[in-house]
């Protein structure tokens, strides 16, 4: 949105301490600072953010819901069970039931999946122009990336690729590198 952050990384042991308990009480990331606000849960975060500064929620009332809306099903619906097929890859990868376990992980992706793409049809967005429901939807599908099963739904992985096409994204993941190798300024 072009407005200038600062970025402090919290290691996982920093995590579970009482000073980012009280940041977030379930000692996750990420968290929002802003004078005296303090919030947690990117959903919260990206909500606070849009409802702030233009761009990323409509002007109309109803087209302004609908993109909260979006916001919703992406943290509610479709990442539900991509946060599970990951998970499971991850932490049960090498058990020796995985292997029976994760078609039936894999179809429960590939039905939010079918559903998402259906819905967006030929539209480049989900509703009209680019909203933070797009900008929290495509964070979403991006969990999947190198799994192969977002190239299985080429509306879907399209989509993924115009989002990340945007100027915001590329200056956003600039900036996150930037954390990462130690380089000045995050404008996002």
């Amino acid at each position: 949105m072009g407005q200038p952050y600062d970025v402090r990384l919290v290691s996982f042991d920093a995590m579970m301490q009482p000073a980012h308990r009280a940041l977030h009480p379930f000692g996750q990331i990420p968290t929002w600072q802003e004078g005296g606000l303090v919030l947690f849960e990117s959903g919260a975060i990206v909500l606070h953010v849009a409802g702030r500064h233009p761009g990323l929620l409509p002007d109309d009332a109803q087209a302004r819901a609908r993109a909260v809306a979006w916001m919703f099903a992406a943290l509610d619906t479709v990442e539900p069970p991509i946060w599970e097929f990951n998970m499971a890859r991850v932490l049960e990868g090498d058990m020796a039931w995985h292997a029976a376990r994760e078609p039936m992980l894999k179809q429960r992706v590939h039905v939010r999946l079918s559903q998402l793409a259906t819905r967006l049809g030929d539209a480049d967005w989900l509703d009209g122009g680019f909203t933070s429901g797009d900008l929290m939807m495509i964070t979403v599908l991006r969990r999947l990336a190198g799994s192969g099963l977002l190239e299985q739904h080429p509306t879907l992985a399209a989509y993924v690729a115009r989002g990340e096409a945007r100027p915001a994204f590329g200056r956003a993941f600039a900036a996150q590198l930037a954390v990462f190798t130690g380089q000045p300024g995050h404008e996002g």
